[in-house]
């Protein structure tokens, strides 16, 4: 069983070290004898053996005697790829090469060399990790840092030894240190794998400085991030804008503006410097409930006060004000000059129990999301004894509680009071303001990880294959850039409104058309080697006449072929003006970003939109929720309600411009770049004026394994799994892929289970899932994993006696893909009072059957040998049943797709 190769690399009960002779340290290469002399410094709490490869010989059987989880290779590029050879006869799951200046091509020979040991690589180019907790150094990054619930993954080896030398000296503890180069086998994605499931580790943080991919990098990252808070450093920030680009929105958006979307969508924060890193980890470690962006100030001297209400502005985030109830209940409890208009200025004269009443009034007003707390030392005034108010109250406040005591040695011992209590503790207030900051972030990340839509919404189905039909035409006359009729074309294959627009191909036929549609009329000039109109002055509008409509066209043809006498010219659109009197111009797009693949734009439009730089953007798929976050972060959407006197705008109709744009973007994978620039957006609704579509030919498959989606960074909720299926004895029940908003019915189904019955799923005696394997059990990778619930709505009378439908899911099947990437493991369970009903036959022949899809050629699975009626149905169901050579209470039971 494949799947346990991270615990045998980062939490390995044996390890086997290859660095040459071990009794001659000095005679070895630099990282050999740092590697021996961090190993040797502690006291490694499983095994440890030092190996020369020179001087190893013995039969295999002998080799397989002195088998260890781990193999830990400091040796010449010469001597690797032997070391790892005699790793995969010693049986080791996993190698750890510590090395650096391996290049590209060399490092690619490595991983030959271990795919065909069958062991898995972490290195080369890697300073190794650290497991504080089992006294394992494999790493020369310096000394063994200090135990605790942070875990740090980093791509810079010389970052990782900073980061632990900082550590150090702030009293910061590690679960997990593990240093990644750029070409490991072994990469980001793993170690999140491990670390999202390693109970050690309470909170995550990254440095990263390049993603290559990104489909799996964001489903390791929202699998963590769903467990526990990750946090993210990223350098190499790159200014925005792509000369290549042949629309706006490749124009103004940069690859940093798409890895923050990324971000967000996958549930972490972002942090922009090496001391914020700490602090936000520090801070979303208390695991705060979501909280909202106001927050509360309180504090006994005005200035310090102020400097951190500036900053809440900075950052966008809301000063938190009391209620007038609770700010008229508060007044008399403090001193004279207190005031509550904006701060919670206490005044010069406050002590702790002024201090006291204002956090208490500060935790019962439900306007204020979270409290910070700023004393400034004063004479006369006890730093300490205002310290222990706050950590007196702390356990019952319910909301994030920050400080910040200034000045530095009068206020020592009252910092040491809040380390103690867990308080988050920071030296100015600007620091305070953004450690909260980070909280409202994960808060509202957290909300967008949960969301997965399904790549089609609700509206009424697309013409899809008129779509494809379309830009199989223009790839076929080798063009990439669509022209404005077929861009439209496209978009009405779509539902997305469009202005009536038709092709002239000569003045007269201009006139004609534009006599017909009523004026007033816009004229565009329609060249596939065109990308930006207004540049060759190729739009005219607000055209009222015949003979103005024919003198615009000639005039038009006559200035485009001056301008770019190189340019394909088709002739002139004509098409009716678009209301604009109280309608805004706004603009959706569309980027490739390598290596996270498409991405969705939204901001003002119009002709000034690069001077604007307007954008917001969001990774397809979108739903409803997602879509009305993407505007409200745009600067635009402060003008769409009622604004200067004109009504507030259809905000429906935006939105579902938006989900058809992901529609798009989802179907459509030759999609590269895409401005509808501008749409107009009134009460009434909102059109599409013009358009400009670049497409390409669909991308290679990310993996081998067949996908329609592949060029999604994020998988599409599966919807065309869900299928209704009878129920014996009456009834029926849906099978279909499980979604975030299942938790609490999953949690039913496992307290409502019968002890045996748990035991046979989970060989634990728990009574209910944990929230962190909860979390992990609803939220899943849809390309690597599955689980499909068989879920039964039920009848029963409510507490007025009317009859209520409630659904319950009462049976769930699952596999996780192993990382030979051809195999997976499954699970299933189904509710003890729906046993014999078919359900278990019905859910396994499911499952196996989107394995299958997938491109899995064997399921296998692991089977109490007690559970009697488990390995009865997987008889039934074709698979092999065989003793498992690790434990003998278990079978293990495997089926080739």
């Amino acid at each position: 069983m494949d799947k346990h190769y991270l615990t045998s690399l980062f939490a390995p009960r044996s390890v086997v070290v290859f660095a040459g002779p071990s009794d001659e340290p000095d005679t070895l290469a630099p990282h050999a004898q740092a590697l021996h002399a961090a190993l040797r410094a502690q006291r490694f709490s499983g095994t440890l053996q030092f190996m020369d490869i020179h001087t190893t010989g013995g039969t295999l059987a002998d080799l397989a005697q002195a088998r260890a989880d781990l193999a830990i290779i400091a040796l010449p590029f010469e001597d690797m790829a032997p070391a790892i050879e005699l790793a995969g006869r010693m049986a080791c799951h996993s190698v750890l090469v510590i090395s650096s200046g391996i290049s590209a091509e060399q490092a690619e020979q490595l991983k030959q060399v271990a795919r065909q040991a069958g062991v898995h690589l972490l290195g080369p180019n890697s300073m190794g990790f650290q497991r504080p907790q089992l006294q394992l150094n494999a790493s020369v990054a310096g000394p063994l840092a200090k135990t605790g619930s942070l875990a740090l993954v980093s791509q810079s080896g010389a970052l990782t030894s900073s980061m632990l030398d900082w550590a150090s000296n702030n009293g910061v503890g590690f679960s997990s240190v593990v240093s990644v180069g750029p070409q490991t086998a072994v990469d980001i994605a793993d170690v999140l794998d491990f670390l999202a499931n390693d109970a050690q580790t309470h909170s995550i943080i990254v440095y990263v400085e390049g993603i290559s991919h990104a489909r799996r990098f964001m489903s390791a990252l929202r699998s963590a991030a769903n467990a526990k808070p990750v946090v993210v450093l990223k350098a190499g920030r790159k200014p925005a804008g792509n000369e290549a680009a042949q629309t706006h929105s490749g124009a103004i958006v940069g690859s940093d503006d798409v890895f923050d979307a990324a971000l967000r969508r996958a549930g972490a924060v972002r942090v922009r410097s090496f001391v914020q890193l700490f602090s936000a980890a520090k801070c979303l470690a208390s695991r705060y409930r979501p909280v909202g962006k106001r927050l509360a100030i309180i504090t006994n001297g005005g200035g310090p006060g102020v400097l951190a209400a500036d900053w809440v502005n900075e950052i966008l985030l809301q000063l938190g004000k009391l209620s007038p109830e609770s700010a008229r209940a508060l007044k008399p409890l403090l001193p004279p000059l207190a005031s509550l208009s904006d701060l919670m200025d206490l005044s010069e004269e406050a002590g702790p129990e002024h201090f006291r009443a204002a956090i208490e009034a500060a935790k019962r007003d439900r306007d204020i999301d979270g409290v910070l707390v700023i004393f400034s030392p004063k004479a006369g005034l006890d730093a300490t004894e205002v310290a222990r108010v706050l950590a007196e109250l702390n356990p019952a406040i319910g909301k994030p509680l920050l400080t910040c005591w200034m000045g530095d040695a009068s206020v020592l011992a009252a910092r040491s009071v809040l380390k103690e209590a867990g308080i988050p503790s920071f030296r100015t207030p600007e620091a305070a303001v953004g450690a909260f900051g980070n909280i409202a972030t994960f808060s509202q990340n957290q909300l967008l990880l949960q969301q997965t839509p399904p790549p089609l919404s609700t509206l009424a189905k697309p013409d899809i294959e008129g779509a494809r039909l379309v830009i199989e035409s223009v790839l076929t006359e080798r063009r990439k850039v669509l022209t404005e009729m077929e861009s439209k074309t496209l978009l009405s294959s779509f539902h997305i409104p469009v202005t009536e627009t038709m092709l002239a191909r000569h003045a007269s036929e201009a006139m004609m058309i534009a006599l017909q549609m009523g004026f007033p009329v816009a004229l565009k000039i329609d060249s596939p080697d065109i990308s930006h109109k207004s540049d060759v002055l190729g739009v005219a509008l607000n055209i009222m006449s015949g003979t103005g409509v024919r003198d615009a066209y000639n005039d038009m043809i006559e200035r485009v072929a001056r301008l770019r006498p190189d340019a394909r010219v088709n002739g002139v659109t004509v098409q009716k003006m678009a209301r604009t009197r109280r309608g805004r111009e706004i603009y959706i797009g569309l980027v490739t970003d390598e290596p996270f693949g498409p991405v969705v734009v939204f901001g003002a439009g119009g002709t000034m939109i690069e001077l604007i730089n307007d954008r917001a953007m969001e990774l397809p798929p979108l739903n409803q929720f997602l879509a009305r976050r993407l505007i409200d972060r745009s600067r635009v959407a402060e003008t769409l309600g009622e604004w200067r006197g004109a009504p507030a705008v259809d905000m429906e109709a935006l939105e579902q411009v938006l989900l058809r744009v992901s529609e798009m973007v989802c179907e459509l994978p030759q999609l590269r770049e895409m401005d509808i620039n501008p749409i107009i957006i009134d009460e009434s609704g909102a059109v599409a004026v013009d358009a400009r579509i670049v497409i390409d030919n669909a991308p290679q498959a990310v993996s081998g394994r067949g996908s329609h989606y592949n060029h999604l960074a994020i998988l599409p909720y599966p919807a065309r799994y869900e299928q209704v299926w009878p129920l014996r004895g009456g009834g029926e029940y849906t099978v279909r892929p499980i979604h975030p908003d299942d938790a609490q019915m999953l949690q039913d189904l496992v307290q409502g289970l019968s002890s045996e019955s748990r035991y046979f799923r989970f060989v634990s005696a728990m009574t209910e899932l944990p929230p962190s394997m909860l979390a992990r059990f609803t939220l899943i990778d849809y390309d690597r994993e599955m689980a499909l619930v068989a879920v039964h709505k039920e009848r029963s009378a409510g507490e007025d006696g009317e009859m209520v439908e409630t659904a319950r899911i009462i049976g769930v099947s699952r596999y996780i893909t192993n990382p030979d990437q051809s195999s997976c493991e499954f699970s299933l369970v189904v509710a003890d009072d729906f046993a014999g009903k078919g359900i278990g036959s019905r859910l396994m022949e499911s499952i196996m059957d989107v394995a299958r899809e997938k491109g899995l050629a064997e399921m296998e699975g692991l089977v109490l040998t007690s559970n009697g009626g488990m390995l009865k149905l997987m008889r039934s169901l074709g698979f092999s049943v065989k003793a498992f050579p690790e434990d003998p209470d278990f079978r293990l039971v495997t089926h080739r797709l």
